[in-house]
């Protein structure tokens, strides 16, 4: 084969991995935020007045980060609707994450992080 027909093919190959290296999975992205959210979680809490007992009732002995918004949100601490938010853009980014490995899905799950960036930021 000629170079003058492998340059062009050449380029064609490299453009279509570079877009499929891309449409990868947003895992890591997704688990990193998740370890954001939690840590401000945790110093929303440890900042924050003591839990009375009727408030955190039932949340057993380890409670999960989304449980201890839920208890700050009760407090006053943390706006219900953020907490929704947050929660409602992270679902929004683990569904696009799950779905095919498509430029399109990994865009989705990008833009859902990116949203929670922006409400965390708020």
């Amino acid at each position: 084969m000629p170079i003058r027909r492998l340059i062009p093919l050449t380029a064609a190959m490299l453009t279509a991995s570079v877009f499929a290296a891309h449409a990868g999975s947003c895992s890591n992205d997704i688990d990193l935020m998740q370890a954001r959210i939690d840590a401000r979680v945790e110093a929303i809490a440890a900042a924050g007045s003591f839990v009375p007992p009727g408030i955190s009732a039932g949340m057993g002995v380890q409670p999960t980060p989304f449980g201890m918004a839920t208890v700050e949100e009760k407090m006053g601490e943390v706006s219900g609707n953020k907490v929704d938010a947050v929660h409602a853009a992270m679902a929004r980014a683990r569904t696009a994450n799950a779905g095919a490995n498509t430029a399109a899905n990994y865009r989705a799950c990008e833009k859902a992080l990116a949203e929670v960036r922006h409400i965390m930021a708020r």
